[in-house]
Protein backbone atom coordinates (compact mmCIF):
# COMPACT_ATOMS: atom_id res chain seq x y z
CA UNK A 1 0.00 0.00 0.00
CA UNK A 2 1.39 3.42 -0.88
CA UNK A 3 2.47 5.89 1.80
CA UNK A 4 -0.13 8.39 0.51
CA UNK A 5 -2.98 5.89 1.02
CA UNK A 6 -1.74 5.08 4.51
CA UNK A 7 -1.60 8.80 5.38
CA UNK A 8 -5.13 9.35 4.05
CA UNK A 9 -6.36 6.41 6.13
CA UNK A 10 -4.51 7.72 9.16
CA UNK A 11 -6.15 11.12 8.76
CA UNK A 12 -9.60 9.55 8.37
CA UNK A 13 -9.25 7.53 11.56
CA UNK A 14 -7.65 10.44 13.44
CA UNK A 15 -10.72 12.53 12.61
CA UNK A 16 -12.80 9.78 14.23
CA UNK A 17 -10.58 10.00 17.32
CA UNK A 18 -11.04 13.80 17.31
CA UNK A 19 -14.80 13.27 17.36
CA UNK A 20 -14.34 11.15 20.49
CA UNK A 21 -12.28 13.98 22.01
CA UNK A 22 -15.22 16.32 21.43
CA UNK A 23 -17.46 13.84 23.27
CA UNK A 24 -15.12 14.08 26.29
CA UNK A 25 -15.17 17.86 26.05
CA UNK A 26 -18.97 17.91 26.13
CA UNK A 27 -18.78 16.16 29.49
CA UNK A 28 -16.21 18.60 30.88
CA UNK A 29 -13.35 16.14 30.53
CA UNK A 30 -9.96 16.93 28.98
CA UNK A 31 -10.68 16.35 25.27
CA UNK A 32 -8.65 13.31 24.31
CA UNK A 33 -10.19 10.65 22.10
CA UNK A 34 -9.08 7.26 20.83
CA UNK A 35 -10.24 4.49 18.53
CA UNK A 36 -8.99 0.98 17.79
CA UNK A 37 -9.01 -0.22 14.20
CA UNK A 38 -8.69 -3.76 12.85
CA UNK A 39 -8.53 -4.38 9.11
CA UNK A 40 -9.89 -0.92 8.36
CA UNK A 41 -12.87 -1.23 10.73
CA UNK A 42 -13.34 0.57 14.04
CA UNK A 43 -13.62 -2.05 16.79
CA UNK A 44 -13.16 0.15 19.86
CA UNK A 45 -13.87 3.72 20.92
CA UNK A 46 -12.97 5.74 23.98
CA UNK A 47 -12.47 9.18 25.42
CA UNK A 48 -11.11 10.67 28.61
CA UNK A 49 -13.48 10.32 31.56
CA UNK A 50 -11.47 10.24 34.81
CA UNK A 51 -13.50 13.06 36.38
CA UNK A 52 -16.92 11.61 35.62
CA UNK A 53 -15.91 8.07 36.50
CA UNK A 54 -13.76 9.06 39.50
CA UNK A 55 -11.12 6.81 37.95
CA UNK A 56 -7.54 7.95 37.34
CA UNK A 57 -7.13 5.16 34.76
CA UNK A 58 -10.07 6.33 32.61
CA UNK A 59 -7.91 7.68 29.80
CA UNK A 60 -9.08 7.59 26.19
CA UNK A 61 -6.63 4.85 25.21
CA UNK A 62 -7.63 2.58 28.10
CA UNK A 63 -11.34 3.04 27.30
CA UNK A 64 -10.77 2.27 23.61
CA UNK A 65 -8.64 -0.80 24.40
CA UNK A 66 -11.29 -2.11 26.81
CA UNK A 67 -14.05 -1.55 24.24
CA UNK A 68 -12.06 -3.31 21.51
CA UNK A 69 -11.18 -6.23 23.79
CA UNK A 70 -14.87 -6.69 24.69
CA UNK A 71 -15.96 -6.43 21.06
CA UNK A 72 -13.31 -8.87 19.84
CA UNK A 73 -13.57 -11.22 22.82
CA UNK A 74 -9.85 -11.15 23.50
CA UNK A 75 -7.60 -9.26 25.89
CA UNK A 76 -4.89 -9.34 23.23
CA UNK A 77 -5.40 -7.11 20.20
CA UNK A 78 -2.87 -8.33 17.63
CA UNK A 79 -3.06 -6.62 14.27
CA UNK A 80 -4.98 -3.67 15.73
CA UNK A 81 -4.06 -0.03 15.42
CA UNK A 82 -4.78 2.60 18.06
CA UNK A 83 -5.47 6.17 16.97
CA UNK A 84 -5.30 8.75 19.76
CA UNK A 85 -5.36 12.53 19.66
CA UNK A 86 -2.53 12.96 22.21
CA UNK A 87 0.81 11.22 22.68
CA UNK A 88 0.28 8.39 25.19
CA UNK A 89 1.36 8.62 28.83
CA UNK A 90 3.31 5.88 30.66
CA UNK A 91 0.16 4.17 31.96
CA UNK A 92 -1.41 4.02 28.52
CA UNK A 93 1.84 2.89 26.90
CA UNK A 94 1.92 -0.05 29.31
CA UNK A 95 -1.64 -1.01 28.40
CA UNK A 96 -0.85 -0.64 24.69
CA UNK A 97 2.14 -2.94 24.99
CA UNK A 98 0.28 -5.51 27.12
CA UNK A 99 -2.60 -5.60 24.65
CA UNK A 100 -0.16 -6.26 21.78
CA UNK A 101 -1.36 -3.33 19.64
CA UNK A 102 0.56 -3.46 16.36
CA UNK A 103 0.62 0.28 15.69
CA UNK A 104 -0.14 3.53 17.50
CA UNK A 105 -0.95 6.71 15.61
CA UNK A 106 -1.17 9.89 17.65
CA UNK A 107 -1.84 13.53 16.89
CA UNK A 108 -0.37 16.10 19.27
CA UNK A 109 2.78 15.66 21.31
CA UNK A 110 2.48 15.89 25.10
CA UNK A 111 5.51 17.72 26.51
CA UNK A 112 4.49 16.98 30.12
CA UNK A 113 3.66 13.26 30.11
CA UNK A 114 4.24 11.90 26.58
CA UNK A 115 6.31 8.73 26.37
CA UNK A 116 7.16 8.63 22.68
CA UNK A 117 10.08 10.97 23.13
CA UNK A 118 8.51 14.05 24.72
CA UNK A 119 9.56 13.00 28.24
CA UNK A 120 10.96 9.50 27.65
CA UNK A 121 10.52 6.90 24.91
CA UNK A 122 9.05 3.76 26.46
CA UNK A 123 8.21 2.36 23.04
CA UNK A 124 11.94 2.25 22.17
CA UNK A 125 12.97 0.11 25.15
CA UNK A 126 14.41 -2.97 23.48
CA UNK A 127 14.19 -5.19 26.56
CA UNK A 128 10.38 -5.12 26.52
CA UNK A 129 8.81 -8.24 25.05
CA UNK A 130 6.47 -6.44 22.62
CA UNK A 131 7.22 -3.61 20.23
CA UNK A 132 4.68 -1.32 18.67
CA UNK A 133 5.11 0.77 15.56
CA UNK A 134 4.51 4.46 16.32
CA UNK A 135 3.45 7.25 13.97
CA UNK A 136 3.13 10.69 15.52
CA UNK A 137 1.98 14.07 14.31
CA UNK A 138 -1.10 13.04 12.31
CA UNK A 139 -3.44 16.07 12.28
CA UNK A 140 -1.31 17.41 15.13
CA UNK A 141 -2.47 21.00 14.71
CA UNK A 142 -6.15 20.02 14.85
CA UNK A 143 -5.58 17.80 17.87
CA UNK A 144 -3.60 20.55 19.63
CA UNK A 145 -6.26 23.14 18.80
CA UNK A 146 -8.97 21.09 20.52
CA UNK A 147 -6.88 20.87 23.69
CA UNK A 148 -5.76 24.52 23.57
CA UNK A 149 -9.32 25.79 23.15
CA UNK A 150 -10.51 23.63 26.05
CA UNK A 151 -7.84 24.92 28.44
CA UNK A 152 -8.26 28.53 27.27
CA UNK A 153 -11.98 28.29 28.04
CA UNK A 154 -11.25 26.73 31.42
CA UNK A 155 -8.84 29.56 32.30
CA UNK A 156 -11.38 32.14 31.11
CA UNK A 157 -14.06 30.67 33.41
CA UNK A 158 -11.68 30.71 36.39
CA UNK A 159 -11.09 34.46 36.08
Amino acid sequence: MSQVLVMLGDEYFMREAISMAHAAECLGEVPVGAIVVLDGEIVGRGFNSPIGESDPTAHAEIAALRDAARNLGNYRLPGCELFVTLEPCAMCAGAILHSRIARVVYGARDPKTGVHGSVVDLFAVERLNHHTEITGGILAEECSAVLSAFFAERRRKQQ
